[in-house]
């Protein structure tokens, strides 16, 4: 059995978000998920699948400005 390199990011993708959902800090769950993103936009261009790319580009730059835009004010 042959272990495909892109097979591996999408797995390592679908981790993340998944792990991400273990968190209950906010911020931790939205790096965490970020790095997931990251994982599927590069799964998305090894694919040239442009909805994975769009999707995942669009939740990193809502994650994005969640983490350094719009701080929770204490």
């Amino acid at each position: 059995m042959e272990i495909n390199p892109t097979e591996i990011i999408g797995y390592l993708a679908s981790l993340f978000v998944l792990l991400s959902f273990l968190f209950k800090d906010i911020r931790t769950l939205r790096i965490v998920n970020s790095v997931g993103c990251a994982f599927f936009v590069v799964y998305g261009v090894l694919l040239s699948s442009i909805p994975v790319i769009v999707t995942n580009v669009a939740i990193l730059l809502i994650n994005g400005y969640y983490l350094f835009v719009k701080k929770p004010i204490n």
